[in-house]
């Protein structure tokens, strides 16, 4: 017997092992990431390993896991996602809270300089998007922030 046949032989009669470390690899992995990626791909070594009870030859068996972890990705894992984010409160929170906040411009805004005063009272280093000036005084709104610039347009009330 060669060493290739030696090395198959001893694949085959091992591959057990091989799947259920994949499994605790993957489950340890989901612990930390909670994205439930890692969680099907376990499933899918969980079906390499049952198809390895059943006798079926490595090659086939890596093939079935995979395809089995492919559909839990793409069937089971998105109805679980949307089942535990249910619950998530709606409300924008950080730099997306203040997108389309409302506000004054404290001084000129242009795309070079300015300073406005939101309506949650933070003042910001403003810039427009567009080469329009917006005047002292003027309402605005927030588009984006770019760092710690709030970029803003005028609003017509």
């Amino acid at each position: 017997m060669d060493n290739f046949t030696t090395f198959v032989t001893f694949i085959d009669q091992w591959a057990w092992i091989g799947w259920l470390v994949l499994i605790a690899v993957f489950l340890v992995i989901e612990m930390l990431s909670l994205d439930f990626t890692f969680l099907m791909l376990s499933f899918g070594s969980v079906v390499g390993l049952v198809t390895d009870l059943l006798g079926v030859p490595v090659w086939v068996q890596v093939i079935i896991a995979a395809v089995a972890a492919a559909a839990f990705i793409l069937f089971l894992r998105p109805p679980l996602l949307k089942r535990l984010r249910r619950g998530e409160d709606p409300t924008k929170s950080n730099v997306d809270a203040l997108v389309d906040l409302r506000g004054i411009a404290l001084a000129e805004i242009t795309q070079i300089s300015g300073q406005a005063k939101l309506a949650n009272g933070d003042t910001w280093t403003a810039r427009t998007a567009t080469p329009v000036a917006i005047p002292q005084g003027a309402p605005i709104a927030v588009s984006a922030i770019n760092g710690a610039t709030a970029i803003v347009r005028p609003v017509n009330d």
